[in-house]
């Protein structure tokens, strides 16, 4: 495949994420505003009881802004209305509400006991944090510092058009005596709901449509290289040429089913979770060995041949599993065998030449040398992209995530198996490649070899085929040369040779 489609590839599966993101979004706000609002335009959420032995509630960090930097009118053109209604739970008591400033409500309840709403789970109920203090405080009413307030018996109910900075709302008992329990509901009405989702499925679709050509395009034409190559005409070399040398001692190759099931990659990650309980327990046993191998290899330079064989199980194994079920490429159905050894039959091979000799200097620096690649890795199979941070409003990158660039290629090989019943030529050889490199990775700073991994994407099922140097034949001497005919002349006729004599 060439870089440039390989390029559109990538680019169009990563397009994707946003993609979906934006239409998932827009196609729930659309939903949201359609079904979740009521007659007046709110959304509503009812609240647990809130109830202290304190003299107020507080819920603190409502912060109002767009980022990055956005200037104060930006909240004042997307109209956004809160409304607070507050029923104390004692009749004879009013009830106090109100929204400020966070730093004001801050130095009014400094030194006081109250309690902060810091989390709501997902049934509503409000999660506490103490602050310990006096209970005697000025009323709440005698203070100047509040945008918006309601007070009075029975249920109050405040209204507050949101402007930017941070706020804090505050439940209190008007004479600001303590022991506070109020029924609480929150309702918003925002005039840019409808609005930002037409334009989320907007650009959603736009999205989508293009990484789709991108898609289509990276993925497009005949593949030649994962059919096993043709047999071709030996080269005419000397008796004496030694044989060619392997490109790389870490051999991986895969084999693509004819006939792969529509729907079964959906299910194949549950149907290997044997094979991921087993794994877990050969993967401990790999990191040990490892280490003794290490040892090993630093005082006599020669990795032990039993380690080493069940160290290249682990990783053939390992390979059988993920292309059968998960980023290896899900390009077969036959379930892999729980086996060590290479196995009649397979469509996942891997082996790794067994090296005479290894560098005892080199045990202790692969790892800091294959940094750069261990980030490919990263990259490709252990990086999650969160394009909704936390706080979101923020792309996240994840290195201790899953999934990476191989998860996405093969979610979008088996949407297309999906829907076409057939697997990508193009994407095939990609994903193959791309975990040649990663199993090359793993070999060398596992030790099984001391060729660096190449910089060099090796696309298709199959191995490349070793560069020969052109076949000498053996050389004759000039002066076996039979002498040339006498009056023998050559003339050309129509592209036809014409001899005369």
């Amino acid at each position: 495949m060439r870089p440039s489609r390989i390029g559109a590839l990538v680019m169009g599966c990563l397009l994707l994420i946003p993609a979906i993101a934006l239409l998932f979004g827009g196609g729930a706000l659309g939903v949201g505003y359609a079904v979740a609002r009521g007659d007046d335009g709110y959304f509503d959420t009812t609240l647990d009881r809130l109830a202290t032995d304190t003299v107020a509630i507080t819920a603190d960090d409502i912060t109002f802004a767009a980022d990055p930097g956005s200037p104060d009118w930006v909240l004042d053109v997307l109209d956004t209305d809160v409304r607070i209604r507050a029923t104390s739970a004692d009749s004879s008591s009013d009830v106090f509400i109100g929204i400020a400033r966070q730093a004001d409500v801050d130095a009014y309840l400094a030194g006081v006991a109250h309690d902060e709403v810091v989390d709501l789970t997902d049934d509503l109920e409000a999660v506490h944090r103490d602050r310990t203090g006096t209970n005697t405080i000025d009323p709440p009413g005698d203070q100047d510092f509040w945008a918006a307030t309601a007070t009075g018996p029975g249920t109050q109910q405040l209204d507050w058009e949101a402007t930017t900075g941070r706020w804090s709302a505050v439940a209190m008992n008007a004479d600001a005596r303590p022991g506070v329990a109020i029924d609480v509901n929150v309702g918003a009405k925002a005039g840019f709901v409808l609005p930002l989702a037409l334009i989320l499925l907007g650009v959603g679709a736009v999205l989508t449509a293009l990484a789709v050509v991108l898609v289509v395009v990276g993925a497009h034409g005949a593949r030649q290289s994962s059919q096993p190559p043709a047999a071709a005409a030996p080269p005419t070399v000397t008796p004496t040429a030694p044989p060619p040398a392997a490109v790389h001692p870490v051999e991986l190759t895969a084999r693509l089913d004819l006939q792969l099931s529509r729907w079964r990659w959906l299910v194949k990650w549950f149907l290997a979770i044997p094979h991921f309980v087993v794994l877990v327990f050969l993967w401990m046993a790999f990191v040990v060995l490892t280490l003794f191998a290490a040892v090993a290899i630093v005082a006599t330079g020669r990795y032990p041949q039993g380690i080493f064989d069940f160290n290249v199980g682990v990783l053939r194994w390992s390979w059988r599993v993920s292309y059968y079920a998960t980023t290896g490429g899900i390009g077969t159905d036959r379930y892999p065998p729980f086996s060590l050894q290479p196995e009649p039959g397979d469509a996942a091979h891997l082996d790794i030449a067994y090296p005479d000799t290894l560098s005892r200097g080199l045990v202790f620096v692969k790892w800091l040398l294959a940094i750069p690649h261990l980030v490919i890795v990263a990259v490709l199979a252990g990086t999650s992209i969160r394009w909704l941070a936390a706080d979101g409003d923020r792309v996240g990158f994840d290195l201790t995530g899953g999934g990476g660039l191989l998860g996405i290629l093969v979610l979008v090989t088996g949407i297309v198996l999906l829907f076409t019943g057939r697997y990508p030529a193009a994407l095939f050889d990609l994903i193959v490649g791309l975990n040649r490199w990663i199993y090359r990775t793993i070999a060398y700073v596992a030790l099984l070899t001391d060729t660096y991994p190449p910089f060099r994407l090796d696309q298709g099922g199959h191995e490349p085929i070793p560069t020969d140097p052109a076949p000498t034949g053996p050389s004759v001497a000039p002066s076996t040369m039979p002498p040339p005919l006498a009056g023998v002349a050559r003339e050309s006729t129509n592209g036809r040779q014409k001899v005369s004599t």
